[in-house]
């Protein structure tokens, strides 16, 4: 401001030197940009998309100004954040051009912040991120059970890498679809699905989204990300394919690429198949070593004719099964009492007290053990308590009845598809029966891996050049059965 009272002539000076310091001020400002600018990028900074409008381009300064001077933490002032932010705009640049998300678009970001300012950055001035504390101005507070929006309230849900990141990938993927619009868009990054597998585990828990394109990106870190774009389903059209997904079941395309890494059956049949069994564990490709099971509900392990609890369930898969660091719920079925008292004290453990079987029914069991042994048998878990259904054939042991269940219908009630499902099978010659069960009824495609003991009259152990009088069935036919089983899609291994 001009003093009252100065000479023209100190007037004239001194709009010249306020002048002066608002040219010098103006080109300090932009050589601190052009310094920005080449620091970012001799860092490795990421240059816009070139679909961004130049004008989006010239409100990301603008934005970020106004962050920094709204009091925001000194965390998004930060060199590092600023450079995630720049990443995030160029991804979310083509979305803009695409029309997929606009400047009036209700946007919702789940994986930072960072992304928040860069859709705001973009011209999406409503856009907000969810965090697990409120951060003014950019971030609400919510967590993956329950986002704070309304269902159906939002245009645009960018998941960044927050799937990768969440300890409930099922709940966050089921509330971003939730409060997504029909026809809105969901956009997720992420580390996994870039197998056949992990994609339709992922495409599982968004029954309501159809998956619109996919592309590969660089990540910051030099690592590779898969972007996959999402629109949500107007209802009539998503309840409509839920149900022929259900009423419908296939195996599908990512479970039979999993069978092209599997081990390759036994062909010929094995003099010594307690032998055997401990020599092919070695070579089994379990699914986990050939896939990502992360995007899955729940994780299962289901153990048909389980014996005692160290027979299987803690001797091996405990122990043994590679899980990614998940936690299984284990079902363990068991028809005979014997066993019962053993699972009393195990956690984790869910004991069903009956036979499996194709309907529910009361059946007659034959038990096989060997006189005097009945102890040692009990121990071991081997022997006593064995038990397979009759048939109609004469009995020469004891006899006990016993409830059995279809299986079948119990495994759909128990799981589905967004699950991730082991299955061992070991019941006397039951597979048979059960395995073409779970065919007709669709519950095969609920389970992702099944070790498989298929009964037949295999050369004794006792007696040598004697085959066991137990079974009818011939190797021959246990093979059939097993290769039928992967023709079908279903990653089974042989367990003797």
């Amino acid at each position: 401001m001009v003093e009252v009272g100065m000479e023209p002539a100190a007037r004239k000076w001194h709009g010249k030197g306020l002048l002066t310091r608002a040219l010098l001020l103006g080109v300090a400002a932009l050589a601190l940009r052009l310094l920005y600018g080449a620091f970012v990028t001799v860092g490795g900074g990421w240059a816009p998309d070139p679909a961004v409008p130049s004008t989006a381009v010239v409100g990301r300064r603008t934005h970020a100004q106004a962050a920094a001077a709204s009091g925001s933490p000194e965390a998004w002032r930060s060199h590092g954040w600023r450079e995630a932010v720049e990443f995030h705009a160029g991804v979310l640049g083509r979305h803009l051009a695409d029309g997929l998300v606009g400047p009036s678009s209700r946007a919702v970001c789940l994986g930072g912040a960072q992304q928040a300012l860069a859709l705001r950055e973009l011209g999406v001035a409503g856009a907000v991120a969810v965090a697990r504390r409120r951060s003014p101005p950019l971030a609400v507070a919510g967590d993956d059970r329950r986002l704070p929006f309304e269902s159906s309230s939002v245009d645009f849900v960018f998941a960044g890498r927050a799937l990768d990141s969440s300890r409930r990938p099922a709940d966050l993927a089921g509330e971003a679809a939730r409060i997504l619009r029909p026809e809105g868009h969901l956009v997720v990054l992420t580390s996994s699905a870039g197998d056949a597998y992990s994609l339709r585990s992922l495409q599982a828990l968004l029954p309501s989204l159809r998956l619109l394109r996919s592309r590969e990106i660089n990540s910051p870190d030099a690592s590779t990300l898969r972007e996959l774009v999402f629109q949500k389903l107007q209802p009539t059209t998503a309840s409509t394919s839920t149900e022929n997904s259900a009423s419908n079941c296939t195996i599908g395309d990512h479970k039979m690429q999993l069978l092209t890494h599997a081990e390759p059956l036994i062909e010929e049949e094995p003099l010594k198949p307690w032998l055997t069994l401990k020599r092919n564990i070695q070579n089994i490709k379990y699914l986990p070593e050939l896939a990502d099971i992360s995007f899955k509900r729940r994780y299962v392990y289901v153990d048909l004719g389980s014996r005692s609890y160290g027979s299987s369930i803690g001797s091996w898969f405990r122990k043994q099964y590679p899980k990614q660091n998940h936690t299984f719920e284990v079902f363990a079925i068991e028809a005979d009492p014997t066993f019962h008292p053993d699972y009393a004290t195990r956690k984790g453990v869910t004991l069903l007290p009956y036979a499996a079987w194709v309907k529910n029914d009361t059946l007659s069991f034959e038990i096989n053990g060997d006189p005097g042994k009945e102890d040692e048998a009990k121990a071991s878990g081997h022997g006593m308590g064995r038990i397979r259904p009759t048939a109609g054939k004469k009995m020469s042991g004891k006899v006990r009845s016993v409830q059995a269940f279809d299986f079948a219908e119990w495994l759909k009630q128990t799981v589905s598809e967004q699950d991730y499902v082991v299955m061992k099978m070991d019941v006397e010659g039951t597979e048979f029966d059960l395995i073409p069960r779970l065919f007709d009824t669709g519950a095969i495609c609920l389970v992702d891996e099944v070790f498989l003991e298929c009964h037949y009259n295999r050369w004794q152990r006792c007696c040598p050049g004697e085959r066991s009088p137990k079974y009818q069935n011939t190797y021959e036919e246990c093979l059939e059965l097993f290769s039928s089983l992967r023709e079908s899609g279903v990653l089974v291994h042989q367990w003797f």
